[in-house]
């Protein structure tokens, strides 16, 4: 039943044949071959095609000695405590057996090692750029630079949710090269790349590629950035690791890989540069990177859902299922069931879009916001603040502290309602310490009403919830045959 509810909101004979060809055209019968020598070729490469051809390879060969010395192997090691196991810890000491101190631990070092990129350099002070998830909780950094020089590197600041980190290092040689940062915005599907680094631990290597897609979204470790995806082969170590364009300016930092064996499949994706810009300047100035919140927690919902809520499917965007109380969206007039469309006065097409682009606001500034609420479009000013995880974590302010569902016959056979004047929409999560859970609201459960007022779809649900989003609720609600009211809870006390 949870999936159900959850699901709303978000070798042949031509082989043989071909092998038998390729054998048979391999298979040369003694003497029967001409012979040709090295002095007189077979054939000529035409030499227009062959000046193409070296001319690209002269444009290789310009953007890797360009770019190759800003780009650096991170070399970490962290240390971890490990319980240990001693099955004489309870034997007196007399016995002459060595007794444990302490926690019962021991210390286990690791070892490991990535890519990065020289991106500034500040008197004698060189930072280098490289992923949160090659750093780690690194106890030690050592910065490899591409003649083999080594520098002890310091970590700058880190962040997780975008997988980047900035270490820096300290030398007095003003010839080390400061690579150049692009224009992630401007490539396209098709453009020629390379990737640099150091995978599977082989220093300085350079693969070419072309860029497969852009925008693309999730991940296998989490970040909210979106991703270049490309060809060119990315594995293990190259993480941190620039992707280049034939200008040799930096538009990416090599990330993550899709793979089923674990090497490169083809499918590798990189933090476009533009994403992290900023960034670098909030690591050296605050030592971390400081998103953008108004307040709203946001889900993807599915033509049907749209359909309820009275929005066209074709209709891009992203519903805020709810808001925060006291948060800047709600102070800003954002009600939960509020659609989306816009930001800014260009459009959002999704979650992960509007996520990012509300990290990206300085707290402080104000920005507007397009929404559509039922079929009436509106646009609201909202001034940002700073996201802190204390108050982004609090479930206790977020209203109404439950996901919901249209009710649609298949659920209500999954819930086992044979009643078929029961409408409502159906409660699909409930958020611990939430004002849900305060009036003892549980998945399943089918609210007929709020406030007195009965609701048959996801539109009503809704403008009543929003008409009373400043007063007291309380729920009508369809449970095992009956209808309960729920307690009052007063908004904002």
């Amino acid at each position: 039943m949870k999936n159900s509810l959850k699901k709303f909101v978000y070798v042949s004979a031509a082989a043989v044949l071909a092998l038998g060809i390729f054998t048979l055209s391999c298979k040369v019968n003694k003497g029967s071959a001409a012979v040709a020598f090295a002095e007189t070729p077979a054939s000529q490469i035409p030499q227009d095609s062959f000046a193409v051809t070296q001319a690209l390879q002269n444009s290789f060969r310009a953007i890797t000695s360009q770019v190759l010395p800003a780009v650096v192997e991170v070399d970490v090691k962290e240390t971890t405590k490990v319980k240990t196991f001693n099955p004489f810890k309870d034997l007196p000491f007399f016995f002459g057996i060595p007794q444990e101190n302490g926690d019962g631990t021991k210390e286990l070092e690791q070892s490991a090692l990535g890519s990065g990129v020289i991106v500034r350099r500040t008197g004698n002070t060189i930072y280098v750029l490289t992923n949160n998830h090659v750093i780690g909780n690194a106890t030690s950094i050592k910065v490899k630079l591409n003649d083999e020089r080594e520098f002890e590197g310091k970590l700058v600041g880190k962040d997780d949710r975008m997988d980047i980190a900035l270490v820096s290092f300290e030398s007095s040689d003003k010839s080390i090269t400061v690579a150049k940062l692009g224009d992630s915005d401007a490539i396209h599907q098709g453009d020629i790349v390379l990737a640099l680094g150091s995978p599977l631990g082989y220093f300085a290597s350079v693969t070419q590629g072309i860029v497969s897609a852009t925008g693309r979204s999730g991940g296998q470790i989490g970040s909210i950035s979106d991703f270049i995806q490309t060809d060119a082969a990315i594995n293990q170590g190259n993480s941190g690791g620039p992707l280049v364009n034939i200008y040799g300016e930096v538009i990416g930092i090599n990330t993550w890989i899709a793979s089923n064996s674990g090497g490169s499949q083809g499918l590798g994706f990189s933090i476009p540069i533009n994403n992290i810009k900023e960034s670098i300047n909030q690591f050296i100035s605050k030592g971390k990177i400081t998103y953008g919140w108004i307040g709203i927690s946001l889900v993807e919902i599915t033509d049907e859902y749209k359909e309820q809520l009275g929005i066209d499917k074709k209709q891009q965007g992203a519903l805020a299922s709810q808001v925060f109380i006291d948060g800047p969206a709600y102070k800003g007039g954002i009600l939960p069931g509020d659609f989306i469309t816009g930001l800014n006065g260009h459009d959002i097409k999704s979650v992960d879009q509007l996520i990012r682009e509300i990290g990206g606001i300085p707290a402080g500034k104000t920005t507007t916001i397009k929404i559509l609420r039922g079929k009436t479009a509106k646009e609201i000013s909202v001034k940002i603040d700073e996201r802190k995880e204390d108050v982004s974590a609090n479930d206790t302010k977020l209203w109404p502290g439950f996901i919901a569902s249209p009710l649609t016959p298949e659920i209500k056979k999954k819930l086992n309602i044979e009643d078929e004047k029961v409408e409502g929409i159906v409660v699909a999560r409930v958020f611990e310490k939430s004002p849900a859970a305060a009036l003892r609201l549980q998945e399943g459960n089918i609210i007929c009403a709020v406030n007195g007022k009965k609701v048959s779809s996801l539109e009503e649900f809704y403008a009543a919830l929003g008409a009373n989003s400043k007063k007291e609720i309380w729920y009508d609600v369809y449970s095992s045959g009956h209808i309960v009211k729920t307690n009052i809870y007063e908004i904002g006390k």
